[in-house]
């Protein structure tokens, strides 16, 4: 018998380790390599959007502190909160399975799935609180009957849009449009994660994993994680950065 097969037959291969690797060690490297080289290309993209967010900025601040005094910074808390919370959740999935706790994992993948859409939910409050009152950026446009009535001065009503001095509703329409594309882009990288953990829910509740057989798991986490940092970078540049000049929430 060639000692290739014999090597074979004394070693068994376990059955989720692909033809192309020689150990589950390779295949678990290999896998996490991959996902760390797409991470890094969703860090371009997404630092894209920082950078034409923060040269805006720059460019038209009375507009982008008028306008991030409009965001609900209770609700942007309370996103942050439950994320923070859900990478402790997936981290502890990881670590459960790593030593053999399916049932830990499971209940820790549910917790996780259950904070990721409550995200989703609070964000979905947002979004529809920004449409009631005017604010999305094709309804800013003032010739339009719809548009946001701007407020006069020592108007508290916070149904209307409160420009500082220097600050225009074109302006503020820019902040706006990169506001639901960063958070719109980070929203459906949340549902895509979603996604992806009922996937890895199904494996591990049908005993998929061990702690021989884990890298599904360890690399979802590491996309959750990843998801998680872009939204603790999110909050405070849009929500928090300039309030201090005029806050209104």
């Amino acid at each position: 018998m060639p000692e290739g097969l014999a090597a074979t037959h004394d070693h068994p291969s376990h059955p989720a380790l692909q033809h192309h690797f020689e150990n589950m060690e390779q295949q678990r490297e290999a896998g996490t390599l991959g996902m760390w080289v797409f991470l890094v290309t969703e860090i371009m993209f997404f630092g894209g959007m920082f950078l034409a967010y923060t040269l805006y900025r720059f460019e038209y601040p009375a507009a982008f502190v008028s306008a991030s005094n409009h965001l609900d910074i209770k609700l942007g808390a309370i996103n942050t909160a439950v994320l923070i919370v859900s990478s402790f959740t997936m981290a502890t999935a990881v670590y459960s399975t790593q030593v053999g706790r399916q049932r830990t994992t499971i209940i820790c993948l549910i917790l996780t799935m259950i904070l990721g859409a409550t995200f989703l939910g609070i964000k979905g409050i947002e979004y529809h609180d920004k449409y009631n009152d005017h604010l999305i950026p094709g309804q800013l446009i003032p010739s339009r009957p719809f548009a946001p009535e701007v407020a006069k001065p020592g108007d508290t009503d916070p149904h209307k849009l409160h420009l500082i001095e220097g600050a225009t509703v074109q302006n503020v329409q820019l902040f706006y449009w990169i506001y639901f594309a960063m958070t719109g882009m980070h929203a459906l990288h949340m549902i895509i994660g979603l996604g992806i953990m009922t996937v890895i829910l199904i494996m591990a509740w049908r005993g998929k994993f061990s702690p021989e057989y884990h890298a599904p798991v360890e690399i979802s986490g590491l996309y959750w994680h990843f998801v998680d940092i872009i939204w603790i970078f999110l909050f405070p540049l849009l929500y928090l950065l300039g309030r201090h000049l005029e806050g209104h929430g």
